[in-house]
């Protein structure tokens, strides 16, 4: 393949290096997302026997699912170049039209956090996308002229954790979009025991199973609670990670059986106890926990509802019965919440 290119700066750390290395380089090593997998599988097919560029292609779902990881081998499978950027990135026409016209034929162009892009910004990609054109204006006034640009043909990969937030005009013009599911336990294990063999971890079924069960659903969690138990029972254990040097480890981390670490059961806690169930206001939850609203919402908030524990209404967010029983508070049932 030739060699990827990542057009945004940047210098890995080890423990940057390390995660890369535990990404799959070929969908047959991609745990998960079967729907998907096949789908991208006869997609990435069919284009290299017709000697054409894949089409756009739109991930979304919540951070640590993988969308990263596929684009990157969209390009191997592909065996094309890569080019990576992220939407915050992209400040001006300028900034789109130097990285559309410098890509090969064929490459893919990754833009994480794809819905970040301005309005002004995102427009300049129908063209590019649909047509293989990108209009530039030369000058300003009645002396302006537009002059087009033609393109090679491109796979633009967008990556969003919220795609309620992209436009109509641009999500149509995705040929292929998919939203990434939480995953299974089992699932996790299967990618917690693919990643100790490649860092040479040892570990037994006992112990990935504990990690899994924690790891919220997210690949990125799992991974990053291997390396932390890891830690552990190098340090304290017997140098293999099994199920009692995982649940050691991750009473340590503050990690509960669904998952949940502090700033979760503080959310929890805030709105039980403080608020006696809610309904509380967002920005006055951010307040009592000392976290910016947007990460509560973007980050906590949806592993919370996704487990039962918190509801949104109107007037605020409100706790279940079950984030009582979790908590080992009990409900006021006097206030006729349940």
């Amino acid at each position: 393949m030739s060699e990827q290119r990542i057009q945004t700066p940047g210098i890995l750390t080890g423990e940057d290096e390390i995660d890369v290395s535990l990404r799959p380089r070929r969908l047959e090593d991609f745990v998960g997302q079967e729907s998907l997998r096949e789908l991208l599988t006869i997609s990435v097919q069919a284009a290299i026997a017709r000697g054409e560029a894949l089409d756009h292609v739109l991930l979304a779902g919540p951070p640590g699912l993988g969308k990263t990881s596929l684009a990157h081998i969209l390009a191997e499978e592909l065996d094309v170049p890569f080019v990576q950027t992220a939407g915050p990135a992209l400040e001006r026409k300028g900034d789109i039209a130097s990285l559309l016209t410098a890509l090969e034929p064929r490459s893919v162009f990754f833009v994480d956090e794809i819905h970040r892009l301005n309005t002004a910004l995102e427009e300049t990609f129908y063209p590019a996308m649909e047509d293989r054109r990108l209009p530039i204006t030369i000058g300003q006034g009645a002396g302006a002229k537009v002059i087009t640009l033609e393109l090679p043909p491109f796979t633009l990969v967008g990556a969003t954790t919220r795609a309620g937030l992209l436009t109509t005009p641009l999500r149509d013009r995705f040929g292929i979009h998919h939203r990434l599911e939480p995953y299974g336990t089992g699932e996790l294990a299967t990618i917690v025991r693919r990643s100790a063999s490649i860092l040479g971890i040892g570990l037994d079924d006992g112990g990935a199973a504990a990690i899994a069960a924690r790891s919220r659903g997210t690949p990125r969690v799992a991974n990053r609670l291997l390396k932390r138990v890891r830690d552990w029972a190098e340090v304290r254990g017997t140098g293999v990670v099994d199920d009692a040097a995982a649940a050691a480890a991750l009473a340590m981390l503050e990690v509960d059986d669904l998952g949940l670490d502090r700033l979760d059961r503080d959310i929890l806690d805030a709105v039980c106890a403080k608020f006696d169930g809610g309904p509380v206001g967002l920005s006055t939850l951010a307040v009592t926990v000392g976290e910016e609203q947007d990460t509560i919402e973007d980050v906590y908030e949806p592993y919370l509802l996704q487990c039962g524990l918190l509801k949104r209404t109107p007037r605020g967010r409100v706790a279940t019965l079950r984030a009582y029983q979790h908590l080992g508070l009990e409900p006021p049932r006097a206030t006729g919440l349940f």
